[in-house]
Parts: C-alpha cells; structure tokens; sequence
C-alpha cells in the first residue's frame, strides 16, 4: 500500500525564521490533508486514530485494516504556542501518519529563502506578516521534491523557485561544487549570515553546529542556493 504524494493546495507553507534581508520557510501538510489522503486511499472505514499518555507525553496511534488484520503505527506530539492538547493531538496525529508514508516527501524540500518580501519590526525584531503559498510542485521517481514554485499568497508574485531535474533549468552540473570544495564554499556562505539564517539550515539538516556539515549535505544546499 502506498499514499500519493501530495498535491500543491495540500501543503503550507511557516514562515521559520526571519532577518533584515529576507524569510525561510518550511513545508508542512495539516491534520486535514492526513484525513483525506486516509479516506482516500484505504477508505474511511479501514482507518482509526486513538491517543494515549505515556510518561506525560500524548502519542497518537494510527491503525490501518490491512488484509483484515489492524496494523498500528504510533509517535509522539509536541505542544502548539496556543492550544496545548489540541496541538499535541493534531500534531501526534500528522507525525504517525507520516510513518504511514504520508507527506514524508516534504523532507527533501530544499532550504528555502525568500528575499522578495517587507520585512517590518517588531519589539526591536525582525519580522513579516507576508503568508505564502505553494503554487507548483512535482516530484522524481523516487518521490523525492525535484520542482517547487511559491508565491505570495495576497499578490500571488513568485517568491521562490526550484528546479532539479533532467531538462530543468537547474544549473548545469560543471557550476556545482563538489566534495570538498563543496564544504569549504558551504562554510564560506555560512559565516557570512545572520545566526538565524544559520539555525534554520542546521534544523533543515537535523544538525546542531556547523561543524557537522558533511560532504553531502554542502553539496545538497549549493544545489537549492544555486537554483534559487
């Protein structure tokens, strides 16, 4: 059993952080969009979601009927910055779904940083009240993100896009850096931005310090910079 991958009006976009010269964003799908593609694919009656309190922690369980047997997977939420329970809720609900392999896609989305947008301030910070939307999307054979448009969500101008994929305008391949080089341009890059800049490509990459960029993972940001 496998879920399609999800379609551009199915995913969000969140502002994650924001400086003087621009915003990056991150991709996220909501509890609907999990409702559906369930309903969709398996049918409402083959699914069931529970929720269970383990060590002050609220985990959500999803069990799919499969060949007449209840198969379960599970993982845990985190609180939202307003409706604690309901946050944990909705949020257990969408991390066991993509153990399902629902939106799982959304991982290969490439660093995205937008520069066309007002920047205002408030409390001495930096900050934006622009919302954005995914226009386009499309992905490669191994559903991995290989196209991405997005735009402003009010005046629908294109904020950002990505191309990665054979007869794309993605940069010819001689313009990438590798190994190495790629590291030290990386390292280059990094230390001329703002440490929020820098947090969000070391959250990007599940990585705490710059000193755990590897080899593959300098090479994959120069390919979203450089598509930019």
């Amino acid at each position: 059993m496998e879920f399609r991958t999800l379609f551009a009006d199915e995913i969000e976009c969140r502002v994650a952080t924001v400086s003087e010269k621009g915003c990056s964003l991150l991709l996220y799908k909501d509890a609907r969009a999990d409702m559906n593609l369930l309903d969709e694919t398996v049918g409402c009656e083959n699914w069931q979601r529970n929720h269970e309190l383990i060590n002050g922690n609220l985990f959500c369980n999803v069990s799919i009927k499969i060949e007449g047997e209840w198969v379960t997977k599970q993982d845990v939420g985190t609180e939202s910055y307003t409706e604690k329970e309901k946050g944990q809720a909705s949020d257990s609900f969408k991390r066991a779904c993509v153990n399902w392999g629902i939106g799982r896609e959304l991982y290969t989305a490439p660093f995205i940083w937008v520069s066309n947008c007002e920047i205002a301030n408030k409390n001495g910070k930096p900050t934006t009240y622009d919302r954005f939307a995914v226009d386009y999307i499309s992905y490669d054979s191994n559903r991995n993100i290989c196209e991405l448009r997005i735009v402003n969500a009010k005046t629908k101008a294109v904020v950002y896009e990505f191309k990665n994929k054979q007869g794309s305008s993605a940069p010819k391949k001689e313009t990438i850096l590798k190994g190495a080089k790629a590291k030290t341009e990386v390292l280059k890059i990094l230390n001329s931005k703002s440490q929020e800049y820098i947090k969000n490509v070391l959250d990007h990459y599940k990585i705490t310090a710059i000193k755990e960029i590897t080899v593959e993972i300098a090479e994959d940001f120069l390919k979203s910079v450089n598509s930019q």
